[in-house]
């Protein structure tokens, strides 16, 4: 079967290119071989990067309060500056975000959250009587 042109760009395309080359020092030859493996090179359209980026912020947590940022700063500068030990800078801060993000609940959430407990609580009564 006769090669055109294009079976050989295809052949290129999916074979990586290979160069040799001589090296000459101290009396030794060495021959070392480079493989060139084709890169497919992705295009992006507009569109496609607008979707990529929606997509990744709409994953990102919400925007914290200019209070939080000086709160969490101060604290991180207290701890670069030695005032601090990291364990407790990270407790106090860890503490705070806990308690900051229970008052954020709405009262449904918490509601539900009491009828679980309370449901929870019945439940281990029950097989408490039972066993008894």
């Amino acid at each position: 079967m006769p090669r055109t042109a294009e079976s050989t760009r295809e052949d290129r395309a999916v074979e990586p290119r290979a160069e040799t080359h001589a090296h000459e020092g101290a009396g030794l030859h060495l021959h070392t071989r480079t493989l060139h493996p084709p890169v497919p090179i992705p295009y992006l359209t507009r569109d496609d990067v607008r979707i990529t980026a929606q997509s990744a912020t709409s994953r990102l947590p919400g925007r914290a309060s200019g209070k939080d940022l000086v709160f969490y700063g101060g604290l991180g500068a207290l701890t670069v500056a030695g005032a601090l030990e990291w364990p407790v800078a990270l407790a106090v801060g860890g503490a705070t975000w806990l308690v900051r993000s229970r008052k954020g609940k709405g009262p449904q959430e918490e509601e539900a959250e009491a009828r679980a407990e309370k449901s929870a609580t019945r439940e281990r009564g029950s097989t408490k009587k039972s066993v008894a």
